[in-house]
Parts: C-alpha cells; sequence; structure tokens
C-alpha cells in the first residue's frame, strides 16, 4: 500500500511541477512582447489586457450612469501638490477627472502627456465650486485663474482601484 501512495504521489509533484514550468514559459513569452514598455504599478495589482479607449467609456456612460471599466488614454495632468489626482483626455477638449479610491495611492506629479491605464468606477458627476477652486489651486493656477471659476461642472468622474502607467524605454 505504501508504494502505491508513493508512487501516486510521486506523479502529483511531477504533474505539478510540469506545469510550473508551462507558466513560467507563457509569462516569459508576454514579458518578451512587452519588452519595450516600461510600466509603473500603483494601487490595486492590475494588468493592461483588456483596457478600452476613452471613446469606448464615453459611449458605454451613455447607456450607464456607473460603469465598471479598465481605460487607456493619455494624462494631461497630475495634482502637483501630492499626486493625488490626475486629468485625463477624452477628446473634444473634454476630460476625465481621477481621483483614487479612499486616498489609498497617489501616482507622480508630473504625468503630463504620459499614458496611464486606470480600472475602477467611471460616474457622471457634477463638480461644485469650491472643488473645482481646490483642484484649481493643486494644479498650481494663479489666483486670477481660480477667481474665474464660478459655475459646478458636469464631467465624467473616475475613482481608480489601480493605475498602471506606460513609458516607451
Amino acid at each position: 500500500m505504501r508504494k502505491v501512495a508513493f508512487l501516486f504521489l510521486s506523479i502529483a509533484l511531477l504533474s505539478a511541477c510540469n506545469n510550473t514550468t508551462n507558466q513560467a514559459e507563457v509569462k516569459t513569452e508576454a514579458n518578451e512582447q512587452s519588452a519595450n514598455i516600461d510600466y509603473q504599478y500603483y494601487g490595486d495589482s492590475i494588468t493592461p489586457d483588456r483596457a478600452v479607449t476613452t471613446a469606448d467609456l464615453l459611449y458605454e456612460m451613455q447607456q450607464n450612469d456607473t460603469v465598471l471599466a479598465k481605460v487607456e488614454g493619455k494624462v494631461l495632468s497630475s495634482c502637483a501638490k501630492k499626486g493625488c489626482w490626475m486629468k485625463m483626455d477624452l477628446g473634444d477638449g473634454k476630460e476625465m477627472h481621477v481621483t483614487f479610491r479612499d486616498y489609498e495611492f497617489f501616482v507622480p506629479k508630473n504625468l503630463d502627456g504620459e499614458t496611464a491605464i486606470i480600472e475602477g468606477y467611471a460616474i457622471t458627476d457634477t463638480i461644485g465650486v469650491d472643488h473645482l477652486r481646490h483642484l484649481a489651486h493643486d494644479a498650481g493656477k494663479s489666483e486670477e485663474e481660480i477667481s474665474t471659476i464660478n459655475e459646478p461642472e458636469v464631467t465624467v468622474s473616475f475613482e481608480a482601484t489601480g493605475v498602471i502607467l506606460k513609458s516607451k524605454s
């Protein structure tokens, strides 16, 4: 009986080792494909797979008030004080305000023009005048520019649980 149990255990261990090797080969192939792209990760662990464009997100937002999504797009700016928010380009002069779940993480303060992949929830939101002025202050705008903010803004807001910044090596 011991010999049968030993044989069974040996086969199970060899099988497990074989599967680990195959997974390593798959990961190596994926790494070779993305060898020219450098990724920086913030927040929850996310992957770049299946990210949609900002245009796809806007289309989905026409159907639903809240959308769980992974979106890839160009960063227009980020908070110059702490990196606690960023603005992403939605096209046609529109931008999306991105915050990070419960202030659990921040991103670098100098992201203008970088490409980001964000995962989380998008909502159509109205940002009040006081908060818009606070954001303008964080962005380093002058008091004159801040004083011209007099109306709330209806926009797409995004609460990210994870962020990947992409840059070409």
